[in-house]
C-alpha cells in the first residue's frame, strides 16, 4: 500500500471499460493488477454492461494499470476505454471491488 510519505506526485483517473467485460472476472483481475502495482481505488460493474475503475497512485503505476485495462483478463474483449484524469485526493487506502 502506498504511504503518505511517498512522492508527492500522485495521479488519479476514472475509466469506463467497454466490451465483453462483465462475467469474465474483470473486476477480480483488475484488483490483482492494482494491488501488484500499488494502486488504490475501486472497480465495479455498471448497469450498462461496462466496468468502472477509479484508481490513484504514482504516475508510472496508474499508467501501467490503465494500459492493462485496454487488454483485460484472458476472457475479456475490451473494445474501448474512456479515461478522465482527475485531481487525486488520497481518499483510498486499498483497492477494492465495489458492488
Amino acid at each position: 500500500m502506498p504511504s503518505e510519505t511517498a512522492s508527492p506526485e500522485w495521479t488519479r483517473f476514472r475509466a469506463i471499460v467497454h466490451g465483453r467485460v462483465q462475467g469474465v472476472n474483470f473486476r477480480y483481475y483488475t484488483c490483482l493488477q492494482a494491488e501488484r502495482l500499488g494502486v488504490v481505488g475501486y472497480v465495479r460493474n455498471r448497469g450498462d454492461g461496462t466496468v468502472e475503475v477509479v484508481a490513484e497512485g504514482p504516475p508510472q503505476a496508474t499508467q501501467a494499470l490503465l494500459a492493462w485495462l485496454h487488454q483485460g483478463p484472458p476472457l475479456a474483449h475490451v473494445t474501448r476505454v474512456e479515461v478522465t484524469w482527475l485531481t487525486p485526493n488520497r481518499e483510498f487506502r486499498s483497492f477494492e471491488v465495489r458492488y
